[in-house]
Order: structure tokens, then sequence, then C-alpha cells
């Protein structure tokens, strides 16, 4: 089995299921992850990097008071997919699964077609879309046995257009739309509410030190957004709305964007 660390600054136990969030960075996983900790969720953060996982899962212990259990995955390998929801499924049923892993070795500038090495493209595919599909395979028997459950994909701009010089971002977020587009179809009968998140634009740090100082809903934050980065806090306010969603009005896709374009110079 994987390797996995389990962190507590609380003992009490909860009827709610696991939360496990797949692809857990400094930014947009690490938020989604803090948000289901504070509304009392048992939160399992999912990435290849343990050291850094299991410093995240102390720290969001620490300031939500919550469970957060740490556990390595490579979302290239099915191996160690399978290896990793061993782990998950032991510590209680998953509720809500959140797909947002991400191909690191990408290059974030353009790169011609003829020259993309296919193990590197085929690792594309792997991570954003069969990734997604062995991860969604190991939690939707429990939840579709039980009526109930949210699993919740991260696409991007990519996932709607294609883009010069971007084929293996692209294939993999396009086929991943599809995965989602199909699982909705297919499970949203039986009570479970399948969405995809369209993140357009870049994402920045959080612009508060907790979910605690958020602004409630209907109050003014000045400048959200101004210099065009997504506040990934922010964002995992609308991972957690998806999931709380009434069942007779489910969104499948959404997309989000800051409300001034992001400037490189």
């Amino acid at each position: 089995m994987q390797s996995m660390s389990s962190f507590s600054s609380s003992s009490t136990t909860t009827s709610k299921g696991i939360a496990a969030i797949v692809g857990v960075g400094p930014k947009l996983g690490r938020s989604i992850a803090q948000k289901f900790a504070h509304e009392g969720y048992i939160v399992a953060i999912l990435s290849r990097d343990l050291e850094r996982l299991s410093r995240f899962a102390g720290e969001i212990a620490r300031e939500e008071k919550a469970q957060v259990f740490a556990i390595r995955i490579d979302c290239s390998d099915t191996r160690s997919i399978k290896e990793a929801f061993e782990g998950v499924l032991s510590l209680g049923f998953v509720e809500v699964l959140v797909y947002n892993a991400a191909n690191q070795s990408l290059s974030l500038n353009p790169t011609n077609f003829t020259e993309i090495p296919v193990n590197s493209f085929e690792k594309s595919l792997a991570v954003s879309a069969v990734g997604a599909f062995h991860c969604a395979q190991q939690v939707l028997p429990g939840m579709v046995e039980r009526g109930r459950g949210t699993i919740l994909f991260t696409g991007c701009s990519a996932s709607l257009n294609g883009m010069f010089g971007f084929s293996e971002l692209c294939c993999g977020k396009f086929a991943l739309r599809g995965l989602s587009q199909c699982l909705a179809r297919e499970f949203q009968p039986l009570g479970v509410h399948v969405a995809h998140v369209i993140i357009d634009g870049l994402v920045g740090a959080p612009r508060v030190p907790s979910m605690q100082m958020r602004p409630a809903v209907g109050e003014q934050q000045s400048e959200g957004g101004a210099d065009g980065l997504m506040d990934p806090d922010a964002l995992a306010q609308t991972y957690w709305h998806l999931h709380t969603q009434d069942r007779s009005a489910w969104t499948q896709e959404i997309d989000l964007r800051p409300s001034t374009p992001f400037r490189f110079f």
C-alpha cells in the first residue's frame, strides 16, 4: 500500500463520508481540501510529493481542527492509483471526489507537434483523463450503493479549445471533459452529482489567511481578481457550492474566470 500520513487536531466524529482531493498543491488543491475540512469532513489529500503533502495535512488539521490524511499517488500509474485508494477507502465511505491532478512536466511554452515525444503525450493523457477514469471507478460503486456522492473534475480553457503548441494539454483535457459528461449522464439518475469545473485563468495565492476571514455572501470584496489572478479560496467556495446543490438543480459544467485578465508585463 502507498505511504500515508495522518494528522488530527480533533477527536470529533462525523457522519459525513470522506472528501478525497486528488492533485493537491499549494494553491487550488490545498484550498479545496481546507474548505471541506472547514465544513466538517474528514479529508484525504493525494499527490506525488508525500513530504509536501504531509506538511499541508498538518497545517490544515491544525487550522480547521480536522482529521486530514496525506496519501501518495501517481495519477499516471494505474497500480499507484489502486493502492492509494485502498488507503482512502479504508478510512470510510468516499462522499466527495475532486480530481485536480495536473501533469507538472508539461511546458508552459508552446511545443511544435512534431517535436512532442510520444511518451510525453501518453503521460499527459494518463494524468488528465486515464487517472480520472481510474479514480472515479474506485469510488463510484460505494456512491451508487448509498445513492449519494459528488465527483468534481478540474478542467481549464484547454478543455474547450485546441491551441497552437499545446496538443498534449488540450487532448488530455478534452478527454476529461468527455468523461465528465458521460459519467453525469450515467450516474446522476443514481444520485451521484458529476460536474466539470473550467478554470479559465491563472490561479494565484490565497488573498486572506483563512477561510474564516472570507466575506459573507453579499458582502463586497474590494480587490478580488484585480491583478488578474484567481484566488484559490474563492474557487474552493464554488467546489463546495457544487457539492451542496439541491439535486433538482445540479450543475454539470461551470466556467470561472477573473474580472480582470492577467497580464504578463
